[in-house]
């Protein structure tokens, strides 16, 4: 039997229940979260930059913060609680993937009852604009330029390299392919490599690297040859390849391959050209319940407080002053070439497609 964790908001229609399910090994991990949010550096846990003292009196008047975000419960559990423990303010933390955050706020703005303040996810760029609020965090002016949206209103708090994986007591890394193309030639490991079926970021680097006439032909012959198997959820991918499921990931979230490595599995990335990029992201509801409450915390998620212990799970901050975990890995990134893939809602649905026509129908 799991847990409950969770809170509710009251709207015209009485209570509308925010809470989720965690398993024990859930509630574990976040406990062990919480200690390793309370064994931070001294100098992430004393500056506190990010803490505006007329900010935080204005918040301190309204209501409790209601997050969404994608971030599993086990990091982002005790990353709010850091916020809370600096500004004594609660915070309701409702967990969904990307597709069912962004539904539920279009159901809510629909029935005009817009209920959370921050949203956390990799595409609030996809979000209609005049649902977020332009806001300038003092504390942007740290991460990386591409971070930083032109019409301000969103910010990258992490940034996702999607790189293939793979299982490294079956795999040798000198048995590698050094490209893609060579990849597709390793027939031998035909049904043994996984990607998610909704992985439409690497399909797009593809295209954008290769140009639309021989990336197709290339993820044609990848599609034959591999004959990948089309997985849900990443985290759970990089926890099958880990357990030798998969030899490989055709290609996954750089993070999540680095979270699972650090908790002792047997995985690790190795980059081909070319390499996705993108961003998980926080923007600040336009009509936040809580507008001050909502603007400290966007602040608090760029700062190094933040930034410190998403990379204690590997993820990769999108500040300078932050060092990866383990050291050095965005170096090893970029010696390929990287490629930003964002795209528009259309465009989406032609990637979404062409992923169908190209990789599950064959």
């Amino acid at each position: 039997m799991g847990l409950w964790f969770g809170g509710f908001d009251r709207g015209k229609e009485g209570p509308v229940n925010h809470s989720f399910k965690i398993s024990r090994r859930g509630v574990a991990a976040g406990l062990a979260g919480l200690a390793l949010a309370r064994t931070l550096p001294a100098q992430a846990q004393e500056g506190r930059d990010w803490l505006d003292p007329k900010l935080l009196a204005a918040a301190k008047k309204e209501g409790p913060l209601t997050v969404y975000s994608s971030t599993n419960e086990q990091e982002g559990l005790p990353l709010f609680k850091i916020f809370e423990d600096a500004t004594g303010i609660k915070f309701n933390y409702i967990r969904g993937n990307d597709a069912s955050l962004t539904s539920r706020i279009a159901i809510e703005t629909r029935a005009k009852q817009p209920s959370f303040d921050i949203v956390h996810i990799s595409n609030a760029h996809k979000l209609p604009q005049q649902l977020l609020a332009q806001f300038d965090p003092p504390e942007a002016k740290h991460i990386a330029p591409l971070a930083r949206d032109q019409n301000r209103r969103w910010y990258g708090v992490y940034t996702i390299y999607t790189t293939p994986a793979f299982n490294t007591k079956q795999v040798s890394r000198a048995d590698l392919p050094k490209s893609f193309e060579e990849f597709a030639q390793r027939k031998e490991w035909a049904g043994k490599i996984a990607i998610d079926h909704t992985d439409i970021e690497w399909l797009r680097g593809i295209m954008q690297f290769h140009g639309e006439q021989r990336g197709t032909a290339l993820v044609r012959e990848i599609a034959a040859n591999l004959k990948p198997v089309l997985t849900d959820g990443r985290l759970a991918m990089a926890r099958s390849v880990a357990a030798g499921e998969y030899l490989f990931a055709l290609n996954n979230f750089v993070n999540l391959t680095l979270n699972v490595k650090l908790a002792g599995g047997a995985i690790d990335f190795f980059p081909l050209d070319p390499v996705p990029l993108y961003y998980a992201q926080v923007a600040v509801s336009a009509m936040a319940p809580n507008p001050n409450a909502a603007r400290l915390a966007a602040n608090f998620m760029l700062s190094r407080d933040c930034q410190v212990f998403y990379a204690k799970f590997g993820r990769l901050p999108t500040r300078g002053d932050v060092e990866t975990n383990p050291p050095g890995i965005i170096k090893q990134i970029e010696v390929r070439k990287v490629v930003r893939t964002q795209f528009s809602q259309e465009e989406e649905k032609r990637l979404r497609q062409q992923f169908e026509a190209l990789l599950r129908k064959r």
